[in-house]
């Protein structure tokens, strides 16, 4: 099972390479707008500031692309920014908009520890394949200063709390992304990647 890890200048793509080979990808890194109309799998990482991240992503032409995989329901992965630059736009950089997947704005955490770097647990609600076999209550490694707010309808994945309780993992059809890095989160975030995979080999029947 092949997934395309998208290289567009945002996200470190070595550690995020590593742990989807151990999950069990086959790993093309590009950032090759072409690629994406041939990708099974996609996984967009992000990491930066919103307006930056979102300049070099459409700079190097993938929103396009990016949206017709998901409209497609090829399945998709975004990681931290990656999930972040899916909603219309953020705080962090007003008046940039993003791709708006998902309805509403990222907020910046009003705590007295921003960023947010640490372990904080996971909460399932609803149904993500990405959380089979992980326990409830489950830990993972964050590091933001923005969130994805509680009140945007998503039906299924996980909240995790930092002063706010807000959605760390959203999935939405093929459409998977985590506020966490999965590739830092060491058992958690290796099975969360496995059942990943598994998502995507189990869409591959009838493509083709």
């Amino acid at each position: 099972m092949k997934a395309l890890l998208l290289d567009y200048g945002s996200g470190n793509l070595r550690s995020a390479q590593h742990a989807l080979e151990l999950a069990g990808f086959e790993v093309e890194r590009s950032g090759d707008p072409g690629a994406l109309r041939r990708a099974r799998a996609i996984v967009v990482p992000g990491q930066g500031h919103f307006r930056q991240v979102m300049r070099q992503f459409l700079d190097a032409g993938l929103g396009e692309p990016l949206l017709a995989a998901i409209s497609a329901q090829v399945p998709v992965l975004g990681i931290c920014v990656g999930l972040q630059l899916l909603l219309e736009g953020s705080e962090e950089a007003e008046g940039v908009s993003g791709l708006g997947v998902l309805p509403g704005r990222c907020r910046r955490f009003q705590g007295p520890r921003v960023p947010q770097m640490q372990w904080n647990t996971l909460e399932p609600v609803g149904n993500s394949s990405l959380l089979e076999g992980v326990p409830c209550a489950a830990y993972a490694y964050f590091v933001h200063s923005y969130y994805v707010p509680i009140e945007t309808p998503i039906d299924d994945g996980a909240i995790s709390d930092y002063g706010e309780p807000y959605w760390s993992l959203v999935s939405a059809g093929a459409l998977h992304a985590t506020q966490f890095h999965p590739e830092k989160s060491q058992a958690v975030g290796l099975q969360i990647l496995r059942n990943f995979k598994k998502f995507a080999a189990s869409a591959q029947v009838g493509l083709h």
